[in-house]
């Protein structure tokens, strides 16, 4: 069973950055949550905020090697835990960790846009990575303090965001784009990526149904219709396996294959999106097919995450140049069991729990 899958992964599981603070811990902790909401089971729970606790030091006035001057917008996605962890156990020490990243965001650099800068060492690019990582916390913080100019501002930079990233040969949204126009692996006219990477419109799409949930159907009326329409879009490069592609809009591409991390985000966001109105298709048969594929035994019996991309970027990185082509997206390693990976599968099986609780089945 895939619960019996989670419990093993997480038992075994190391801080994916030694013991610093990072998105893929989030991309953990969040799964947690979601297993514990949809189960009613509260050792989930107990087991996110038993990890968490680890890396919140001072008080909440540190996190464990945590520098907010470096201006991450990855880093802000275990923020999210935080507040469930303080609204659980009632301990101060999480609020303030939330004040910290937040003190982060106020200060955090914009494009001329108005959109949050991925890394301070990416000026003026927006990522869709990063709109996962900051935007639902920056919305939860605002609702959790009462500051609904927080919440309207997200609202604006995801809208900002989409527009500039829209891709309208395909209808799909870019990997990321250079405001400056200076990055060599930016469309110089458009400062735009080239290829469409899935992982990249997972994080787009999770980012909305989750923003779309926290922030209800009227503030949300803005989006909607862009995100109606990048749903169907996804779900029609669905592929006979039932999953979807590393270049999503590219089964002609050689060495295209199937690639389980961005499928789970998709899933996950198809069980949301469904019961928040947003998708009309038929979702029944999708956590069966991601579980099928992605799931597969070694030697021993025991179940392993297979076929996911180990990491994919913009620029240089660890002495090579991401370049943003469809080739690139191909080169790099295909790993099992990465967080970015068993995150959004539990994200997507609490997802289907969920979906099926609201609808009877």
């Amino acid at each position: 069973m895939l619960t019996d899958f989670f419990k093993s992964y997480v038992d075994q599981y190391q801080p994916y950055k030694g013991k610093r603070w990072c998105y893929e811990d989030g991309c953990i902790y969040r799964g947690l949550t979601l297993l514990a909401q949809a189960t009613g089971d509260q050792t989930w729970m107990d087991l996110m905020i038993e990890r968490i606790s680890r890396q919140v030091e001072e008080g909440g006035t540190a996190l464990t090697g945590y520098n907010p001057s470096d201006y991450n917008i990855d880093n802000i996605l275990p923020g999210r835990s935080a507040f469930t962890a303080h609204a659980v156990t009632g301990d101060a020490k999480y609020l303030e960790a939330c004040h910290l990243l937040m003190r982060q965001l106020r200060t955090h650099p914009r494009t001329k846009s108005g959109v949050f800068w991925h890394k301070l060492r990416y000026p003026w690019q927006i990522w869709l990575d990063g709109l996962y990582m900051g935007q639902p916390f920056l919305i939860e913080y605002g609702q959790q303090t009462g500051d609904t100019a927080l919440i309207d501002d997200s609202l604006t930079q995801l809208h900002t965001a989409l527009t500039q990233l829209f891709a309208p040969d395909t209808g799909l949204y870019h990997h990321a784009i250079d405001e400056a126009k200076m990055q060599p692996w930016c469309n110089p006219e458009t400062g735009a990526s080239h290829a469409h990477w899935s992982r990249s419109l997972g994080w787009l799409v999770m980012a909305l149904v989750d923003v779309a949930e926290l922030v209800g159907p009227e503030k949300f009326a803005p989006l909607r219709a862009r995100s109606v329409k990048l749903l169907q879009d996804i779900m029609s490069y669905r592929g006979d396996e039932g999953l979807w592609l590393q270049v999503l809009d590219r089964p002609d591409l050689e060495g295209n294959y199937v690639e389980t991390s961005a499928s789970a985000m998709f899933v996950y966001a198809f069980y949301r999106a469904k019961d928040l109105g947003l998708f009309e298709g038929d979702v029944a048969d999708l956590m069966p097919a991601l579980e099928a594929y992605a799931m597969q035994p070694d030697e021993t019996g025991a179940l392993h995450m297979v076929e996911m991309c180990e990491v994919a970027g913009l620029g240089w990185f660890e002495g090579r140049f991401r370049d943003g082509s469809a080739d690139y997206y191909l080169s790099e390693n295909r790993v099992a069991d990465d967080a970015k990976g068993v995150g959004p599968m539990m994200k997507a099986y609490a997802a289907s729990l969920l979906h099926a609780q609201n609808t009877g089945r």
